[in-house]
């Protein structure tokens, strides 16, 4: 018998996107609603993450946290899906996936809370400053329908969604290559199934 798989979530959360990334690969999952503040931070889910935040996975008795973490897990764990490149492949694909989880990653949260590193101290942080980290993500999705290696995959899963969320909350300037990047994406049967998904259960607690 295939292993159980169980996603812990809120649907308000970056847990949207694993929730697309099970979406795109058709399997069976359960899903474990938490609430921030209460069920978040019990000691039930303490036990699975301690740092009690969301997204998680368990897969069997494997626990998967972070984003890009559990994305690149899945791709390898039913690899069916089609989700990752052929290993000798990878380069991009691992490059850009955790660039996101990166760099990215940190240039929006520290921009989100008004923290800027001075021009003398940009080399101790990993993005150097906002507009090179967006426009070395613009330089990765120029001109391609898809980040790595000429088809979807779970990075386009991750950057996808960064980008969605950042363009939909204005954090992030809209520019064409964003847009016909991220356009495309939207209309995936998976991500619209994800985001509905999640808003009909965010509707019910509202």
């Amino acid at each position: 018998m295939a292993d159980s798989l169980t996603f812990y979530t809120n649907p308000t959360s970056r847990g949207s996107i694993t929730r697309w990334m099970l979406e795109e690969l058709g399997v069976p999952y359960e899903t474990v609603f938490l609430d921030y503040g209460t069920s978040m931070k019990g000691a039930d889910y303490l036990a699975i993450n301690p740092m009690g935040k969301v997204p998680a996975i368990r897969h069997g008795d494997r626990v998967v946290t972070e984003g890009a973490a559990i994305c690149a897990y899945l791709a390898d764990a039913f690899p069916e899906a089609g989700l990752a490149p052929a290993p000798a492949d990878r380069h991009d694909y691992y490059r850009w996936l955790f660039f996101g989880a990166g760099p990215i990653e940190a240039v929006f949260s520290n921009k989100a809370m008004g923290w800027v590193a001075p021009p003398e101290r940009q080399g101790m942080v990993g993005y150097g400053n906002f507009e090179l980290a967006i426009d070395t993500l613009e330089s990765a999705i120029a001109g391609k329908p898809f980040i790595a290696g000429g088809r979807f995959s779970a990075a386009d899963v991750y950057i996808g969604s960064m980008i969605d969320f950042m363009l939909m909350f204005g954090t992030l300037e809209p520019r064409t290559t964003f847009d016909a990047y991220v356009t495309p994406l939207r209309e995936r049967p998976a991500y619209i199934r994800a985001k509905e998904i999640d808003q009909a259960h965010a509707g019910s607690k509202a």
